[in-house]
């Protein structure tokens, strides 16, 4: 009889030894999924707001932000052109003597109004240039293909002299062809972060 007795209360202190240990185990194992859940939602939540960051960095440009970049690109294009123009007619040069220096120029004085905006903001020269290289080529090529190729195609506007109406006729419909251009690019560009996109760090 008391032999029996003492085998049910060792039966006993196992089965509640087995409880607790089972009872420890699965709040261990609670506990680790509990801990998994909260790490898998922070990196979700981590990743989903570094993904919105991203887009908010990069989102669409605006029709106006796309205009006001290009005519601050054409304000130095045209300003080159003309320049370019006036003193190859005073040394008396041919057409393609005079439009390749008004191209030239054209890039100089680009290229300038945008580096004298980033170097106001403390850029020494050669980061500067890198920044209005990165910000205008793409633009000012468009607006030299387009404002040149108009001017090509217009009837007489190659042999117009300066003091000739058609001449300042035909630049300024060349000025608008660029603009309606470049402007769509110029979107496009600053939309993903590039081109003129990269100088609004910088003011």
């Amino acid at each position: 009889m008391q032999r029996d007795q003492t085998t049910h209360e060792e039966h006993t202190h196992h089965e509640h030894a087995d409880h607790e240990a089972h009872a420890g185990h699965a709040g261990h194992a609670a506990d680790q999924d509990h801990s998994a859940h909260a790490g898998h939602s922070e990196h979700s939540e981590h990743s989903g707001h570094d993904g919105h960051s991203d887009h908010s960095a990069h989102g669409p440009a605006s029709w106006r932000m796309a205009a006001m970049a290009t005519i601050h690109c054409l304000t130095g294009c045209a300003i080159g052109e003309v320049l370019g123009m006036l003193i190859g007619t005073a040394l008396g040069w041919n057409n393609a003597q005079t439009m390749i220096l008004a191209i030239v120029l054209a890039f100089v004085f680009g290229y300038s109004l945008t580096m004298r905006g980033v170097l106001r903001a403390g850029l020494d020269l050669r980061a500067a240039f890198r920044v209005a290289l990165a910000a205008d080529t793409v633009s000012i090529i468009l607006m030299e293909l387009a404002d040149n190729g108009t001017i090509l195609v217009f009837p007489g506007a190659m042999d117009a002299t300066l003091s000739d109406a058609l001449f300042w006729v035909s630049l300024a419909l060349s000025f608008v062809v660029a603009f309606v251009v470049t402007t769509p690019v110029n979107k496009w560009l600053i939309g993903r972060g590039k081109g003129h996109a990269v100088v609004h760090a910088f003011h």
